[in-house]
This record gives C-alpha cells, structure tokens and sequence, in this order.
C-alpha cells in the first residue's frame, strides 16, 4: 500500500463527536500518515468523549468553539498561531439544522431554522477559512463534508441539502481565493454512514438500504474510505485538484434508476 507521509505537517480537526464522525476517519488517517492534531469542539457535552478518543494521540490540542461566535473563532486560532505559527490542513466538518425543518416539507421551513442550517453547516467553512488564511501555508488544504442532496432531492433532508449546496459553492469560490498562496480546498461527498448526525434525519435507515441496492459497488461506503479520501485530497498526492466535490459513494450518485435483475 502506497503510505502517505505527513511528518512535521499539523492540522485543525472541526466538529468532530465520536468514533463515527466521519470527520474522526480523516483525523485517524492524518495522525496514521505523522501529522500532528488538534480539535474543536461545540459543548461541554462533547469533550469527554473527545478526549477518550485522542488520549493516545501525543501534543493533541482541544478547544471548545461555538462556530456561530466569531470570537471564539478568532481566540482557536490565536492560539494555534501562538502555539504552531503555522496550519497545513482544515478539515471541516460541521452541519447542523432544527429537527422541525427536517421532519415536515421543505416549503413550510422557517426563516429561523433556514438561517440556523446556513449558518452553522456553510458559512461556518467561509468564517473558519477566513480566521486560518494568515496560517495556512503553501501546498496546504482544506477539506469539508458534503453529500448528494446538494445536487439532487433527497426526501426529509430538505434545507440541510440547500446548506449544502451553499457548502459546495462556497469552496469553489474559496478555491479561487486560497489558490493564490497554494492552499487547496475541496468537499468530500460521502454516501450514507451510519452517523449520529445521519441517524437524525428521517427516515435515514429506508435510504441507507436503498443506496447500497442502487449502487454499482453493491454496498456502502465504509468509513476508512471516506478517511482514505480526505487524507488523498488534502496530501501532496492531490496537488492539482482544487474547487472539486469529490464522491465516494460506491458509485450511487452515477445512477438515474435501476432496472433490477433481469
């Protein structure tokens, strides 16, 4: 197997929750290929837990960091430019919308849990890219978490699929501006995994066996894969891709329909 070595590089994990967090895989795979982490959090709630994760990871740093308060953002990277000078790598993976604007029709969403989606699930990339600009360093990377529903509908995930169509824009638009001191950014759209945050949307386990029917690979995506993607795009290996969503879906969003056996 080709390894990929990030020694000496050092990277900004955000919103990771739990072993399953997909944003946990890529941080797995980060700190396999030698880079030195750190994390954010959002809540008292989560840290315990953030801990028992990273407890083997040696000079791991944590912060509890609300991505809707700009100056909790200002103060994470304050500190990590006081403690590295530096930042390689981003990994964002952030979203959050109200459960009443997932469980009813998308027409009779309110303004308030339109702009609460938005805000937390796509600006949050566009404030925490703004506050890392002055540490990225040349050849670095940003990647985020997005999924098929920015393109398509997906019944029951109404807005957070127009946050994430906000998301997907937003780092083609980060590319141009990134891509004049070498940093990259890019989105990992992930098929359906079993998720705390996935497990919130209705009706998730009807769509997770319909995908795995559907798809050419006849299965899920397993979570080391989407790590395996998010470390490819964001090592020198990828140094040539930028402003892409990249899918890693056992190949369900090439479908228009399935005829079944014949």
């Amino acid at each position: 197997m080709l390894q990929i070595d990030l020694s000496g590089k050092r990277a900004l994990i955000m919103g990771v929750t739990n072993r399953r967090s997909l944003g946990w895989s890529i941080a797995a795979r980060l700190h396999a290929a030698g880079a030195e982490l750190a994390f954010s959090y959002q809540g008292e709630r989560l840290k315990g837990e953030l801990e028992k994760l990273t407890t083997d990871i040696p000079n791991v740093r944590l912060y509890q960091v609300d991505v809707t308060r700009e100056d909790e953002l200002k103060a994470l990277f304050a500190d990590l430019a006081d403690a590295w000078g530096s930042l390689d790598y981003l990994v964002h993976a952030i979203a959050f919308a109200p459960r009443p604007a997932m469980d009813g029709r998308y027409i009779e969403t309110t303004r308030d849990d339109w702009v609460t989606a938005l805000e937390v699930s796509a600006y949050s990339l566009v404030a925490a890219a703004r506050e890392a600009e002055p540490l990225l360093t040349e050849g670095g990377g940003i990647v985020t978490l997005t999924y098929y529903a920015a393109e398509k509908v997906v019944p029951k995930y109404n807005v957070m699929g127009i946050a994430k169509s906000a998301l997907e824009a937003s780092v083609r638009y980060l590319s141009y501006d990134l891509g004049k001191k070498g940093v990259r950014v890019n989105a990992v759209s992930a098929g359906p995994v079993k998720t705390i945050a996935a497990r919130s949307i209705p009706g998730f386990m009807k769509m997770f066996k319909r995908v795995a029917s559907m798809s050419p690979l006849g299965r899920h995506v397993e979570h080391e894969e989407v790590g395996n993607l998010g470390l490819f795009l964001l090592s020198p290996l990828a140094g040539g891709i930028t402003g892409e969503t990249v899918y890693v879906d056992a190949g369900y969003h090439v479908m228009g329909m399935d005829l079944g056996e014949d």
